[in-house]
């Protein structure tokens, strides 16, 4: 009986896609593929009722998924997989040297480098003479109280990685596209360590819920 359904649901999807699919069916769809012999519609009903959105189910914690019944470490970890596979994914569309001759390429650039990161990171995006991305250089996950790190950690990554200019982007999650102080301090001193070495930095993209702010077209750099 189960195995009569799953192909249904398979062929369903071979068919329509997902858009067509409530959250319940996507997670039931997905659950197919580790949990071999068991009604996967109750499981996914469970999983959505506990974190309350599908999003959230991928966000969640593997030892706190683990502790649903029925959810084991290969569930954990396919479920868990979805938000770093969509960030590798985006970045992947882009090409290994995308030139960002624009703020609207650069935006673009970086919401599809910090999607599914639920963390705060911080990355120098090194470029060519052209704009063409060197290598995005993370350089920091967690907060951007620790100031004094930036420079010399910015200074590295750039000569390493040949910049003849940078663009600084960090995100926000679930938070504000605003800069905070703390942000405008810490650019201003990324931005003199540079000049010493005469490489420009370009902007500073703060990510949030999809979306970016410049400091450039804010006149904040």
């Amino acid at each position: 009986m189960h195995e009569g359904h799953r192909e249904r649901v398979r062929n369903r999807f071979l068919r329509e896609g997902l858009d067509s699919f409530e959250p319940h069916q996507i997670l039931e769809l997905l659950l197919f593929y580790s949990v071999p012999r068991k009604d996967t519609n109750e499981l996914a009903h469970a999983l959505l009722k506990r974190y309350g959105s599908l999003s959230a189910v991928f966000e969640a914690d593997p030892a706190d998924l683990m502790s649903v019944p029925g959810i084991g470490k290969n569930s954990a970890v396919l479920l868990t997989l979805i938000p770093s596979l969509a960030r590798i994914y985006f970045k992947d569309k882009w090409g290994k040297k995308p030139q960002l001759n624009s703020t609207a390429k650069a935006g673009e650039y970086l919401v599809a480098l910090f999607s599914g990161r639920l963390y705060e990171a911080f990355y120098v995006v090194c470029l060519d003479a052209q704009n063409r991305v060197n290598h995005p250089c993370l350089v920091h996950e967690g907060t951007i109280d620790q100031a004094p790190v930036y420079p010399r950690l910015i200074v590295e990554a750039a000569l390493r990685h040949q910049a003849h200019s940078v663009i600084l982007a960090h995100n926000h999650p679930g938070g504000s596209l605003e800069p905070s102080q703390a942000d405008l301090n810490v650019t201003r001193k990324i931005v003199a360590a540079l000049e010493t070495i005469s490489i420009k930095v370009l902007d500073h993209i703060i990510v949030a819920d999809g979306k970016y702010f410049s400091f450039a077209d804010h006149g904040l750099i």
